[in-house]
């Protein structure tokens, strides 16, 4: 027998200043089955209590080893059989990674590097990208549909950012960045929200705080949910709630029935 639950994904960029924001307060209206945050910068001792009412059957925490940096955190309704960090991916030890397994589904929450700082960190980014890849293609090997969701750090076409040929230079919207996405896609992997919404115009999850960016909805569509096409016809609805405040990024879900 199929449930239909709810997938909420966020950047968060820091656990802690959001809650002195109480800026989750709307997680005890929604009550997603499970949350994925990414950028929490805190280690698991660090996380402030209280932050909404629901509580969480699971809660899993990648801290990175370098504090006040990174790192992901997943809340769920539903008890896991086997959860991971994926060190030999994340081989820095940057806290990118909570992978969790639902019986025959595998969710990863995933804070993908950023290549922006120079020529190194973008080559890690991309050997990143590659291995994670060849994790998930294993999985499906092993008849595992696979749920990837978070910052990827990457907006895909033009149609997800609001100035490409400005940013056409920028580690972030390279061809090389989008060549993966167009990677993963080829492998059988689905873009949940055009899945669903189609070439929706002006939709983003990402704004600079400069130059009142998110006021003007000067931003770019950089955190997904990719789902292996076997699960096509389970999803039921992805979306961007840009009304939710808080951090730079804004969360983003799914409705899927397991």
């Amino acid at each position: 027998m199929s449930k239909s639950i709810e997938i909420i994904s966020w950047n968060v960029n820091g656990i802690r200043a959001i809650a002195n924001k109480e800026a989750l307060k709307w997680i005890d209206e929604h009550q997603p089955d499970i949350l994925c945050l990414q950028e929490i910068k805190a280690l698991e001792d660090q996380i402030p209590q209280d932050m909404f009412d629901l509580e969480y059957r699971e809660t899993i925490v990648n801290s990175a080893t370098k504090k006040g940096y990174s790192g992901t955190l997943t809340w769920s309704l539903l008890e896991n059989d086997f959860s991971s960090t994926c060190e030999h991916i994340d081989t820095m030890g940057e806290g990118r990674i909570v992978e969790t397994h639902y019986e025959d589904i595998v969710l990863f929450n995933v804070y993908f590097p950023n290549g922006q700082k120079d020529e190194e960190r973008l080559t890690f980014k991309m050997k990143f990208y590659d291995d994670f890849l060849e994790h998930c293609e294993r999985l499906r090997e092993d008849g595992k549909s696979i749920i990837i969701c978070g910052d990827v750090n990457t907006a895909h076409k033009e149609i997800d950012l609001k100035n490409p040929k400005a940013n056409s230079k920028t580690s972030g919207f390279l061809p090389s960045e989008r060549a993966w996405i167009d990677k993963l896609l080829d492998h059988g992997y689905i873009d949940t929200f055009r899945y669903v919404n189609g070439d929706e115009l002006d939709r983003y999850s990402w704004w600079s705080y400069r130059s009142s960016a998110r006021l003007k909805n000067i931003g770019w569509r950089i955190d997904y949910f990719f789902i292996s096409e076997d699960l096509a016809q389970n999803l039921q609805d992805a979306y961007i709630l840009d009304h939710i405040e808080g951090s730079d990024h804004c969360p983003v879900g799914i409705k899927i029935s397991i």
